[in-house]
């Protein structure tokens, strides 16, 4: 699944997967206990593929971000967890995005992150991989 059905809602604790679109919002499934809801389209409500973090040069994305973790944990959950001290968190974050604007990404963010990824994690949802079609060859469409 990609990271455009998955929402952050702010309020509202851990992350949800986006169901279905009704006239005045949404419905989403929380991925902490499984729970609809439904939301208003005036709740805050941030898409995770349209999320990024800040670095001295640019603006991540948080797909790679989220990858850069997935790979150096192997795929399991991360080594540190948000109740870690924030020294800590900022020297694993550092080992992760090594030009993170420090200035602009808090300790609160780097906890996020780690918090989204561990839940993704254990929902299997850290396949960013997008399909991509081949285009047909002339010879396929003669045949």
């Amino acid at each position: 699944m990609s990271l455009e059905k998955i929402l952050s809602i702010t309020g509202k604790p851990g992350l949800y997967k986006l169901l279905a679109q009704t006239r005045g919002g949404f419905v989403a499934e929380s991925l902490l206990d499984k729970k609809k809801i439904t939301v208003n389209v005036r709740q805050n409500v941030s898409v995770l593929s349209e999320i990024a973090i800040y670095t001295l040069t640019e603006e991540v994305p948080l797909k790679k971000v989220l990858n850069t973790i997935k790979e150096k944990e192997n795929g399991q959950p991360t080594t540190v967890t948000a109740k870690d001290s924030n020294d800590k968190l900022e020297e694993y974050f550092f080992n992760i995005l090594p030009e993170y604007d420090e200035d602009r990404v808090y300790v609160s963010d780097i906890k996020k992150i780690i918090q989204w990824y561990n839940l993704l994690q254990q929902h299997d949802l850290l396949d960013f991989s997008e399909v991509v079609e081949k285009p047909k060859s002339e010879t396929d469409e003669e045949e």
